[in-house]
């Protein structure tokens, strides 16, 4: 399974640095000198962490074989992922997969059967859960632990704590 840990931004100075957005967990870990990463589209890859080294707040990478600002900018929007184990789980107990959370069920705190997770949005301020209800309506969930207290893999399920307006929006307008 392809799991996306970053996506190529502009380039930064003219010997082929490029900013990427990481969406990983562990950059260090999945941007050390030496790693290979796949691309998407595929035909931009596979490439080769030479350097990395964080400025203001970004990650800065240097791939092989790119050596100047044009190579650099001819991959901006390129999306760097990364063959993982479907079975394989993040070290932290804290911390899931994309993949692990899409098509879990979700219920409330007092069990009551909500729907399931759609889709994991990576927003800017916090992750999101896009939660298809069970009449087909979508609405989202922060991933926090106050609103999701319990993510249980083993039995397939997401535990929400079902705040006023959270699951049901319509109901939040009416009040």
């Amino acid at each position: 399974m392809q799991l996306v840990v970053g996506r190529i931004g502009r380039a930064h100075g003219i010997r082929g640095e490029v900013g990427v957005e990481v969406r990983t967990d562990d950059p260090d870990l999945r941007f050390a000198d030496g790693a290979q990463l796949a691309t998407d589209p595929p035909e931009r890859g596979p490439l080769t962490v030479v350097a990395t080294r964080w400025h203001s707040g970004r990650l800065l990478v240097r791939f092989k074989g790119l050596d100047d600002r044009t190579a650099a900018e001819n991959l901006r929007g390129t999306m760097l992922v990364i063959e993982v184990d479907e079975s394989e789980r993040p070290q932290d107990p804290d911390e899931f997969y994309d993949h692990q959370l899409v098509g879990l069920r979700v219920i409330t705190t007092a069990g009551d059967e909500v729907g399931e997770v759609a889709e994991v949005l990576h927003l800017p301020a916090q992750d999101v859960l896009a939660i298809k209800r069970t009449d087909g309506v979508e609405v989202l969930v922060p991933f926090v632990q106050e609103l999701v207290p319990v993510v249980d893999l083993d039995r397939g399920s997401v535990t929400v704590d079902p705040r006023p307006g959270l699951l049901d929006p319509e109901a939040a307008d009416e009040g």
